[in-house]
C-alpha cells in the first residue's frame, strides 16, 4: 500500500473525530502518523477512566502491537480465573475458566480494565499533534463535494475534509447525518444495569453469576479491587427506552423484576438504589447498510455495535479504526476510502456481531427454563482438571475473532 503523505500545513487533510473512547483515539493515532491534521471532540470533560473489563482478541492484537502498546497492555492484563454459576442458595452449580467460556486464546488474548486502555490511547495521542476538544460536541454537519462544515455546541464553526463518528452506540454523528437511532438499532431482548458494590464476598479475579429464566445477576472482581462490578440483567419483549432518562423508573422496574431473587440479589438491588455510578441501557446492536455518506463515516460502535453478548466491541473498534485510517491514507478521494474500508472490514464485523445472536449466548443469558436447564447440563458435562483445562471450546467464536488479516499500510 502507498501512503499519500501530506505533511506541510497547507496540504494536510483536516479530520474531525467525534468520540474519545477507543475507536476515536486509535483512529487519531494512525491518521496523525500518516500526516493528517486531526481534532478529536468529546462531550465529557475528560477521557473516562475506570470501567469494567474488556478483551482484545485475535486480529485486534495486531493493531495494538503495531502501535507499540503490547508491553503496556500485557502488564495490565487481569488474568481472570473462573466464572462460577450458583443457585438460589449460593451453592455452586459449576465453574468454568473464563478464557474457555469467552473463547480467549490463553497466552495471547488480553483482558484489562476499559479505562486503562482508554488512558493508554489518550496518552499516546496527546503527546503527538492530535488536538483534543473536551466538553463540546457537534450540533450541525453540512457537507459538500469539497469538505464538511461543522457547528459545535460551544458556538465554534470550522471546516474539515472528513468527519468521523466514533461516538458509540448512541452516536450523535450518526443521528445528525444518517437519521434516527431506531432505524439502525436492533434490540436483542435484554436490558441491563451495571454499578459497583463493596467486595464483601472476598472475590479476586473471578466472577459469580446467578440466573433465573429471563433474569441474570452477577458480580465481577478485577484483581483484588475493594469494589465489584455488579450487574442485573433482565429480558423484556420491548426495549424500555423511556428508562434512559428516568433513573427512578429504571431502578423501580429492575427492583420489581428481581423482588424474589435468590443468592445475593436482595443486596444487589439495594446497592443499585444507592449507586452513584449506575448505568442502564438495552442490549442492542447497530446494523447499517452503509457506514458512510459523502465525507462523513462511522467507526466502532457507532457503525456496528455488537453488544456485550458478543464481547467484541473493543476489538472491532481497534480493527475498524486501523483499517479506516489506512484507507484514508491511501486514497485521495474520501468516498473511495470509505468504500474500501467497508469492503475490507464488514465481513469481520458481521461475523463478530453474529456471535451475540446464536444459541451459545444462552449460556450467559438463559431466557427460559429450558435454556437454564441446558446450561446446567452443559456445566455438569464439563470436566476440568487443576490446570484449568476443559472440554469446552467455542471454535466459531475463535474463527470470528481472527476473521481478518490486517494490511500493512506503512
Amino acid at each position: 500500500m502507498s501512503i499519500l503523505v501530506h505533511s506541510s500545513p497547507g496540504t494536510r487533510r483536516r479530520v474531525l473525530i467525534s468520540g474519545a473512547s477507543i475507536a476515536g483515539p486509535t483512529l487519531a493515532y494512525w491518521l496523525n502518523r500518516y500526516g493528517f491534521d486531526v481534532t478529536v471532540v468529546e462531550r465529557a470533560p475528560a477521557v473516562r477512566s475506570g470501567g469494567y473489563a474488556i478483551d482484545i482478541r485475535g486480529t485486534a492484537l495486531g493493531v495494538v502491537e503495531r502501535m507499540g502498546l503490547r508491553p503496556q497492555i500485557d502488564a495490565a492484563h487481569i488474568a481472570s480465573r473462573g466464572l462460577t454459576f450458583v443457585d438460589a442458595q449460593g451453592e455452586t452449580i459449576g465453574t468454568v475458566p473464563i478464557y474457555d467460556l469467552t473463547s480467549n486464546d490463553l497466552g495471547r488474548d488480553v483482558e484489562l480494565p476499559r479505562g486503562t486502555l482508554t488512558d493508554m490511547l489518550y496518552s499516546l495521542t496527546r503527546e503527538s499533534a492530535v488536538c483534543y476538544r473536551f466538553e463540546d460536541t457537534i450540533e450541525a454537519i453540512n457537507g459538500d463535494e469539497n469538505g464538511v462544515h461543522v457547528r459545535f455546541r460551544s458556538g465554534i464553526h470550522d471546516r474539515y475534509d472528513v468527519v468521523i463518528g466514533a461516538d458509540g452506540l448512541h452516536s450523535n454523528t450518526r443521528r445528525l447525518v444518517f437519521g434516527s437511532e431506531e432505524t439502525y438499532s436492533h434490540y436483542l431482548g435484554f436490558a441491563f444495569n451495571i454499578f459497583s458494590v463493596p467486595n464483601n464476598l472476598g472475590l479476586s479475579q473471578e466472577a459469580v453469576l446467578y440466573a433465573e429464566p429471563g433474569r441474570i445477576a452477577g458480580v465481577f472482581a478485577i484483581r483484588d479491587c475493594p469494589d465489584l462490578f455488579a450487574f442485573l440483567i433482565f429480558a423484556a419483549e420491548r426495549p424500555p427506552f423511556s428508562a434512559h432518562a428516568d433513573r427512578a423508573e429504571q431502578i423501580e422496574r429492575t427492583a420489581a423484576l428481581f423482588e424474589h431473587g435468590g443468592w445475593q440479589v436482595p443486596r444487589l438491588v439495594e446497592a443499585m438504589r444507592h449507586a452513584d455510578d449506575l448505568y442502564f441501557d438495552t442490549v442492542s446492536q447497530i446494523r447499517m447498510p452503509s457506514w458512510s455518506k459523502g465525507r462523513v463515516a462511522l467507526v466502532g460502535d457507532a457503525a456496528c455495535a455488537p453488544s456485550f453478548r458478543a464481547g467484541q466491541g473493543t476489538s472491532m473498534a481497534l480493527v475498524g479504526a486501523y483499517v479506516l485510517a489506512g484507507e484514508l491514507a491511501t486514497h485521495d478521494n474520501p468516498e473511495e476510502a470509505f468504500a474500501a474500508y467497508e469492503r475490507i472490514v464488514r465481513p469481520y464485523m458481521e461475523a463478530n456481531q453474529a456471535l451475540a445472536v446464536r444459541d451459545a449466548a444462552n449460556i450467559i443469558f438463559p431466557r427460559t427454563q429450558q435454556d437454564l436447564d441446558a446450561r446446567n447440563q452443559m456445566l455438569a458435562s464439563i470436566r476440568s482438571d487443576q490446570s484449568g483445562t476443559t472440554t469446552y471450546r467455542d471454535t466459531e467464536a475463535e474463527a470470528a475473532h481472527n476473521a481478518l488479516e490486517l494490511c500493512d499500510y506503512d
